[in-house]
């Protein structure tokens, strides 16, 4: 063979090993996943709860007339502010100072038949006494005494029926005066007029069972201030009285409030819906605000932060790291995968042959079941040496951007962080290229927007 021969067929195997390593080269490209990575570190977490609700006073309170009648007086208006004890308005009190004084004419004559009949009573009872005496000198009869003791009997009923005369109408004169003592309204506490039902002139009627009656206005002591808020089951359970928290009331959007929780509902408040699967299920908690707030009006609309829980310093992993992955059933103590329903009921029988083994479900079989089924496992996939690797995880509170780490990951960790669709289609054991730079450069135009 010539020399340029041989040069020839050296350097064609050259080229097409350079080619094939060409061709491997691009085929592992091609096969590695490119994922944004970050690295798990310790950080400060603060778990919160959010909620939308309204303001309202810690005190209100809604004065109704008890007494039916026209107001005659109406000494305030909506928006005035009252002292405790101001003069409000008065009903019309001439009907029931009129009852009043007639009630009172009625006992006066009520105490003067008593008075005549305790009179007839003991005039009766002197005559009975007299007649008995001479009964006994023969100068009067059996029935001159049984006429006389009757008499005595009918005295002391009317003498009774006139006290119970008195007393109904003393218990009516009572009951009148107190109404009429209810006619002039005062403010039970310092406050706002925050609702104004009636006019001067206008007719009130009292509550029944059935009818609450009428609501003259609304007094809130404003030096209070509360928010009401619904908080959704799932987070409700983390919510506890004393827990801080911030309100952020829309018609003040420059400002947060500091509050705390004084209150957690044990009744659900559940949403309505058309479709009662889209119906929600709340719970009330409230918030006592902490500062004053000047201009607060009640039902002003508002949101809050609960914090439920807070580390200063824990493992943690960005949120979107965590993800679902299906792992298979554990294998037995030898490390073999667990037996089947026959193999188990097999073993059963030939170690410990009883008439029981032919009774049908075997407990042995049901454990294995449960334990070759496939479980659900939350947690992250780890880069090392190029390679990802699905690791289980236990997680603690949550913040904002991270979950606490419990177990399952150590401090300096790289984990797969991006993209969305990447973790979702990544496998355990794929082989991946790591590209931060459009995540820093997200980061950075971020940085820059402030």
């Amino acid at each position: 063979m010539s020399r340029g021969k041989k040069i020839a067929i050296a350097g064609t195997v050259v080229l097409a090993i350079a080619a094939l390593v060409a061709v491997n080269l691009k085929f592992e490209r091609r096969k590695r996943v490119t994922v944004q990575t970050e690295k798990i570190a310790m950080r400060r977490l603060k778990s919160v709860v959010t909620a939308s609700g309204k303001i309202k006073p810690k005190k209100q309170v809604n004065i109704s007339a008890s007494t039916i009648g026209k107001v005659t007086k109406l000494a305030v208006a909506e928006g005035d502010l009252v002292t405790q004890g101001q003069f409000l308005l008065e009903i019309d009190p001439a009907p029931l100072a009129e009852q009043v004084s007639a009630l009172k004419s009625s006992i006066a004559s009520a105490r003067a038949a008593l008075t005549q009949s305790h009179a007839s009573k003991e005039q009766s009872k002197v005559e009975l006494n007299r007649l008995i005496v001479l009964k006994k000198d023969d100068l009067a009869t059996d029935q001159d005494i049984d006429r006389a003791r009757t008499n005595v009997e009918v005295e002391t009923a009317r003498e009774e029926a006139a006290q119970k005369e008195i007393d109904r109408l003393q218990a009516n004169l009572r009951g009148a005066s107190h109404q009429l003592s209810q006619v002039t309204f005062r403010a039970p506490l310092a406050g706002l007029i925050t609702v104004m039902n009636i006019e001067e002139g206008e007719n009130v009627i009292t509550g029944t069972m059935n009818n609450p009656g009428t609501v003259l206005m609304t007094i809130a002591d404003l030096s209070e201030i509360e928010a009401e808020i619904d908080v959704d089951e799932t987070d409700v359970v983390g919510v506890r009285i004393g827990q801080p928290a911030t309100v952020s009331i829309d018609a003040f959007p420059d400002k947060k409030f500091k509050a705390e929780v004084v209150k957690v509902g044990n009744s659900a408040v559940t949403g309505s819906s058309v479709n009662p699967a889209e119906q929600t299920t709340n719970f009330r908690v409230t918030l006592a605000l902490r500062e004053r707030v000047p201009g607060i009006k009640p039902a002003l609309s508002c949101s809050a932060s609960i914090t439920t829980a807070t580390r200063d310093s824990t493992l943690s992993v960005p949120i979107q790291a965590l993800t679902i992955r299906t792992l298979p059933g554990p294998k037995d103590k030898t490390g073999s995968p667990a037996p089947s329903p026959g193999k188990a009921t097999a073993l059963r029988a030939a170690s410990n042959p009883s008439p029981s083994a032919s009774s049908g479900a075997d407990p042995l079989d049901e454990e294995t079941d449960e334990s070759r089924k496939e479980k659900e496992k939350e947690g992250v996939f780890l880069v090392k040496d190029g390679v990802a690797h699905f690791v289980p995880v236990k997680t603690g509170i949550s913040g904002e951007r991270f979950f606490e780490v419990l177990e399952g990951l150590k401090d300096g960790d790289e984990v797969v962080t991006g993209t969305y669709q990447v973790i979702r289609d990544l496998k355990d054991g794929d082989a991946v290229k790591v590209d931060n730079s459009v995540k820093k450069q997200e980061e950075g135009e971020s940085g820059g927007r402030g």
